[in-house]
């Protein structure tokens, strides 16, 4: 039987608490539970706009692999390499990991956006397959970039099994945020929607990376003239025991997200039984379509108030809503079956 093995090629940390290292780690998990011999390459920081010394650095380690090997490249490295990745298609079976396109990421100059359509492009029409996270993302992908749907898999996340959450159990509603605190998730939108119900008894915890120092400031900034800046805690990153403790102690999940390649953190919330608020584009409508969840458009603040104020103000409808999601989440893909679907688009790649 021939070994079944594959480099996986990351860019910075795989320890990350982001989503899509998230992802990176379980697929890596599931696919040696599955008996695959699965290599790490490293391939240092700075992307998506890496300097030339990482550049190098990069290109030099996915070059010393052994030819015909198949490597998936994380697309925040993938789209930022396009000449290593046309030299490299020539000796390796390269796949490429999209997460969502890295130029719709919010907070991008116009030429920088402009820069990272060009060059995602170029390198996606060099690599034998290209997976996503979700059918509206191989959509989005196959328009953007000019490519063929043939070219394209989709390999949803998993979603691990959790303990229902028992609320917050104070006088005033736990409403519970997570995902980096960056332009693209919205949370300038939260905080408009949050400004018009200060009469009613809630308060904000928002957990996730801190990476943007100047969207940051701007939030706080925001907070500070809103007269908010005392109902809402920001945790930054935290490890997995105590954002599950975040997510059995919260109310209602909420997210205002302007864009998402799938939404992880939604999908978390339901299998917590939260009631969830949320917003990001197709593939979170897809996500949010089912019980026990409300999806509002990306920057419609208003809508989005209307949707909080109606389940902070009722104790019975969040009690309702959140069981439709805990019956919910028993429909959602576990990572076993994503690590199953991934590897067979390896097995279809090599």
């Amino acid at each position: 039987m021939t070994e079944r093995r594959v480099a996986f090629a990351v860019p910075g940390d795989l320890s990350r608490p982001t989503g899509g290292y998230e992802y990176d780690r379980r697929i890596i998990q599931g696919l040696r539970a599955l008996d695959w011999s699965v290599d790490l390459v490293g391939l240092g920081d700075g992307f998506p706009f890496p300097p030339e010394s990482v550049s190098g650095h990069a290109e030099g380690r996915l070059g010393a692999l052994e030819p015909g090997t198949t490597v998936v490249i994380d697309g925040l490295a993938c789209g930022a390499l396009p000449d290593a990745v046309e030299r490299l298609a020539r000796k390796l079976n390269l796949v490429a990991l999209v997460h969502h396109p890295l130029c719709l990421e919010q907070g991008l100059a116009r030429d920088e956006a402009e820069e990272l359509h060009r060059t995602e492009r170029a390198a996606l029409r060099e690599v034998r397959q290209v997976i996503v996270t979700s059918a509206a993302t191989a959509q989005r992908v196959g328009a953007l970039f000019g490519l063929a749907a043939d070219r394209i898999r989709i390999v949803e996340p998993g979603t691990p099994r959790a303990r229902r959450a028992q609320g917050s159990g104070g006088p005033d509603v736990r409403l519970l945020s997570v995902g980096s605190v960056v332009p693209r998730k919205g949370y300038d939108v939260l905080f408009e929607a949050l400004a018009s119900m200060a009469g009613l008894d809630w308060r904000l915890d928002i957990v996730g990376e801190r990476r943007d120092p100047a969207c940051c400031a701007e939030l706080e900034a925001r907070l500070v003239r809103s007269g908010l800046a005392d109902r809402i805690r920001f945790f930054g990153a935290l490890p997995p025991g105590r954002l599950a403790a975040c997510y059995e102690r919260a109310d209602i999940f909420v997210l205002a997200s302007r864009y998402e390649g799938y939404g992880m953190a939604f999908a978390e919330a339901l299998a917590h039984g939260l009631p969830v608020i949320g917003s990001g584009g197709e593939a979170v409508r897809a996500t949010l379509s089912r019980a026990g969840a409300i999806y509002v458009e990306p920057e419609d603040s208003a809508s989005l108030a209307e949707a909080l104020q109606r389940l902070i103000a009722s104790g019975s409808e969040r009690v309702r809503v959140g069981d439709a999601a805990w019956q919910a989440a028993g429909a959602l893909p576990r990572w076993d079956e994503a690590a199953a679907r991934f590897a067979a688009c390896l097995e279809e790649a090599r």
